[in-house]
């Protein structure tokens, strides 16, 4: 058992997969399946073989200076990295779960380098033609979705920020689209904007 403030080793994963002839492994993550507003990103990170930095963790338990702090430290490591979206229009076609795959599938198609192996964050593995797994809890376990997870919640927060310059009126740079008290009395008051998802249940009329 671990003992209390004890951290796992994340970067065990791609040690192992390496140690089975595994070369290239991409780690896919997301950022935004849960806002009223805004895309879903999805990121995708390929480390080489004997890289690793304790600094590196799931993007949820780090604050926003220290993701953006980690930013180029993994840009800036990785053998490749890309980050992909879809739309608040595809989310509200095809639904959250189906926008979210297709942004991680753009994500690893716009990797400079074809993946041996791809490990995604979640229960559900984007449509793919080589060989994977779907972890879950995958950015607190493995290092290289923890940094895909980064990259994507990063590109997302500064999207929103950029939107917030549009639409003032919802708080975009504060609560980045989620359904926060402030962002549903702004709602109530002046209705959606052309980012938010009208599929979802507090825009929908």
């Amino acid at each position: 058992m671990l003992s209390r403030g004890h951290r796992p080793d994340i970067w065990v994963c791609e040690r192992r997969l390496r140690e089975r002839g595994v070369a290239l492994i991409a780690g896919v993550d997301e950022a935004g399946r849960g806002p009223l507003a805004g895309p879903v990103v999805a990121a995708a990170v390929v480390f080489p073989a004997g890289f690793a930095d304790s600094r590196i963790n799931d993007s949820k338990r780090l604050d926003a200076r220290r993701r953006e702090e980690l930013v180029p430290v993994i840009t800036g490591a990785a053998t490749s990295w890309a980050v992909a979206e879809s739309s608040e229009t595809e989310i509200d076609a095809i639904n959250i779960l189906q926008a979210t795959l297709r942004a991680m599938e753009r994500a690893l198609a716009a990797l400079g380098v074809a993946p041996d192996y791809v490990l995604v964050d979640g229960s559900t593995m984007p449509r793919i033609l080589v060989a994977g797994e779907a972890v879950v809890g995958g950015d607190r376990r493995v290092a290289c979705i923890a940094a895909a997870s980064i990259l994507a919640k990063v590109h997302r927060d500064r999207l929103m920020a950029e939107h917030h310059g549009r639409w003032p009126v919802y708080g975009f740079d504060r609560h980045k689209g989620y359904g926060t008290a402030a962002h549903l009395a702004a709602l109530a008051k002046h209705g959606p904007c052309p980012i938010h998802r009208r599929s979802f249940r507090p825009v929908r009329p």
